[in-house]
């Protein structure tokens, strides 16, 4: 689709901008020494680690050298890349490296990588992980195909190694659309108005020493004009201001303005010198299927407003721009969630002073007014909400106190997707980057220790599997959670508990001192925390089995787990599946691969709705309406068995959506208990400070409008994993789902399948 994407280029082109040469980047490409743009002189995207990264005249695919990468047990890290930035400056619809790669005793993956930035960072990645090029392998040519973001400004190419092994990378090339990246056509780049404007790039020149009253009331309408114009004024639709930067202008002057009516005044002359707003020819309504209306009614309170003031803004919303996208947000191609990666994030700003704290509050406050489908979840009066914060921010005057706030704004919109990203989750507590080599799991309501994460380590705290951390460093844990579940944002209790269990080994390098409860008895046990590289914090997130993605239990009993599945061996899993009486499909994790309609199609029969979506509307922001139902439709081999399907609070956003999609098979059984309740396409939010949160983009429901956000997948059969199930190693809600499809008990033969999967029965 070359047209639409060529056509709004063009719209942004000045007629007297004047094309420049392009450089030609396929030379810097390469690993040859006579290059002095080599990939090798580049290895800083990311930078080192040193003594990893080699060029090897030996083993060459062409040329005389090609880039070597070698990794020990040893070796600093995780990973060791090669890779180079060139800027975007030129057009197409997709970007792809091609490139040759050897590899031999890789334990972890080989690949290339791509990855596209924007102003915002991060547009478009691919790594090759789910490839899962490990092992032993002869030269071979590999390619990284990813759609070229119209918002890319670089792009980041080259080859990695992740875990140990050699790798070596040569005669990388990259093509535009199929054709090489020299012949690709020059991109035209006006200045846009982000750009342009710099007047506050250094900082706000906000001071506020002291918040009065008046002035939080001035904060707060202010808040809630600014975002209303954002998303509504055609200046500002249009892309003709830099909104961020107008909000510095109005702020010292709604500061200073004496009384309700001042304030009033200010921003009603603020409003008019963004210039005219023109009658429209054919006004927008509301869309049909309507699920949520916009919060507008406000814009007629005259007693809050004004008469003149209210008069503006009821014009401004009448006469909204009949767009197909907004300057500040757009709607994903295919999906519908927004994009907001035209939002600055202001890396500059590492303490961010007072005018971009309440910039980064205002962005989010309104994004979730506006674009947030489960705004409805959020706190139950979001008025009130940026009342309370306003002074809060001003008040976070370091690094810090800044990220703990946004972490408990973002706790306040309860979607497990908002968690605040990046560094800021150093600042939420427990502090420290140490960890006990253990993982946790609420259990009976209880913190208990799951298993080692390091077993090497585990033992020598003197924990064992099925504990009850009672207290840590005398505080008891249920203190703890009570202090610490504010800062933790998440859909629902199930998911705020996981988050906190993951962060309990967390704390400060050293010793802890642990308070465990073991048989009935209280023990007092000493610890030490390592740092978070000697431990595997993957368990934590998927709580399925170890081994094959499938196997038989016996011939009667057949399991699937979903974090390593393939689309490609559909076909092998199914073949395994026949003569099984029961097939497990075990969704406590996240699936690799999207298998809703690849495995889904072979359990229905005939076409069958399985969810419908809400997305939100540029033309009216804060609506959101239903789309068309999402189904199935039937593929052979249809698979005849029995099927349950295991979930437990791991189980969140795409987990959730495939569990839809299966259980529309009449009969199925869900086993477990209730998921994270976070599904919807998610969408970035950039934060002042070089900060990032995200959102659930799309309401996702049942085809009768059921919600899942919040509520989760609702098991037919709840069952929970108890501390002596825990203790025993016990699988507690595969055996009920065993026993509920078979109705008998689990086998000594299945359980020891389950146990050396390798070696289990077949049919």
């Amino acid at each position: 689709m070359r047209v639409p994407v060529l056509c709004f280029a063009l719209l942004l082109i000045p007629a007297a901008c004047a094309a420049a040469p392009r450089p030609e980047h396929t030379p810097e490409l390469g690993f040859e020494p006579t290059s002095a743009a080599s990939m090798l002189s580049h290895r800083g995207e990311p930078r080192g680690p040193a003594g990893t990264m080699f060029l090897d005249s030996l083993v060459v695919h062409g040329g005389r050298y090609s880039g070597r990468l070698e990794r020990t047990a040893d070796s600093p890290s995780t990973l060791s890349s090669f890779a180079i930035k060139i800027p975007v400056d030129f057009v197409g619809d997709t970007l792809e490296l091609r490139g040759w790669l050897r590899y031999q005793d890789v334990v972890g993956f080989a690949g290339l990588w791509q990855r596209q930035d924007g102003p915002s960072g991060r547009l478009q990645y691919d790594n090759m992980a789910a490839r899962k090029l490990s092992g032993t392998a002869e030269w071979t040519e590999y390619r990284v195909k990813l759609r070229l973001d119209p918002k890319a400004s670089t792009v980041t190419v080259g080859s990695l190694l992740s875990g140990t092994g050699r790798v070596w990378a040569d005669d990388l090339r990259l093509y535009v659309d199929g054709r090489p990246l020299a012949e690709a056509p020059e991109k035209m780049i006006p200045k846009p108005v982000l750009e342009a404007d710099t007047s506050f790039t250094a900082g706000s020149l906000v001071t506020i020493e002291r918040l009065t009253p008046r002035q939080l009331d001035h904060l707060v309408l202010l808040g809630k004009v600014w975002g209303f114009l954002k998303y509504h004024h055609p200046a500002v639709v249009g892309g003709e201001r830099h909104w961020d930067f107008d909000l510095f202008r109005v702020l010292p002057r709604m500061m200073a303005a004496k009384n309700a009516d001042a304030a009033r005044r200010e921003l009603s002359g603020w409003i008019a010198g963004l210039g005219p707003v023109p009658a429209c020819t054919s006004c927008v309504t509301l869309p049909d299927s309507l699920v949520l209306a916009p919060r507008l009614g406000w814009l007629n309170d005259r007693s809050r407003l004004g008469k003149d003031l209210s008069a503006q803004l009821v014009t401004i919303h009448e006469r909204r721009p009949d767009v197909s996208k907004q300057f500040f947000v757009s709607l994903m191609m295919g999906v519908g969630n927004p994009d907001f990666s035209t939002e600055l994030n202001y890396p500059r700003q590492k303490e961010p002073d007072p005018g971009y704290r309440l910039l980064a509050l205002f962005r989010i406050w309104n994004i979730i007014e506006y674009w947030a489908p489960y705004r409805e979840l959020a706190d139950s009066d979001w008025d009130a909400t940026l009342r309370e914060f306003i002074p809060r921010f001003l008040a976070a005057r370091t690094k810090s106190a800044y990220q703990l706030e946004l972490m408990a704004l973002i706790a306040r919109v309860k979607d497990s997707h908002s968690n605040v990203r990046s560094s800021v989750l150093d600042a939420q507590p427990p502090a420290g980057t140490a960890y006990l080599p253990v993982s946790v799991r609420f259990a009976e309501g209880k913190a208990v220790v799951a298993e080692f994460t390091n077993p090497r380590l585990g033992p020598p705290t003197g924990l064992q599997v099925g504990d009850v951390i009672a207290a840590i460093d005398g505080v008891p844990v249920d203190t703890l959670v009570a202090r610490w579940q504010p800062f933790y944002a998440a859909s629902n209790p199930s998911g705020r508990l996981r988050n906190i269990a993951r962060s309990l080994p967390r704390g400060m390098p050293g010793p802890a001192q642990l308070s465990v409860m073991r048989d009935g008895q209280q023990l007092a046990l000493r610890a030490e925390r390592v740092p978070v590289d000697s431990v595997n914090r993957e368990r934590e997130r998927k709580h399925d089995h170890e081994g094959p993605t499938f196997r038989r239990l016996s011939n009667d009993v057949a399991y699937l787990k979903l974090s390593s599945v393939k689309a490609a061996e559909v076909s092998d899993y199914l073949n395994g599946m026949k003569g099984a009486r029961c097939l497990v499909i075990d969704l406590r994790n996240y699936p690799s691969e999207f298998m809703g309609f690849d495995l889904g199609c072979h359990l229905v029969r005939e076409p069958t709705p399985f969810a419908k979506f809400t997305t939100g509307d540029v033309q009216n922001p804060g609506a959101f309406a239903f789309g068309t139902p999402v189904t199935l439709y039937p593929a052979k081999p249809y698979v005849e068995c029995p099927v349950a399907i295991l979930v437990d609070e791991v189980t969140q956003s795409q987990a959730e959506y495939t569990t839809m999609a299966f259980r529309s098979r009449p009969g199925t059984v869900v086993v477990g208990s209730q998921t994270a309740g976070a599904d919807g396409n998610v969408s970035a939010i950039p934060i002042p400070g070089a900060q990032r949160t995200m959102i659930s983009g799309i309401g996702v429901y049942y085809p009768d409008g059921t919600p899942t956000q919040g509520i989760g997948i609702v098991p037919d059969l709840e069952v929970r994993p108890s501390i002596a199930g825990i203790r025993a190693g016990r699988d507690e809600l595969l055996e009920a789902a065993v026993l509920r499809v078979l109705g008998r008990a689990i086998t000594a033969e299945e359980l020891r399948a389950l146990a050396t999967p390798d070696h289990g029965p077949t049919p």
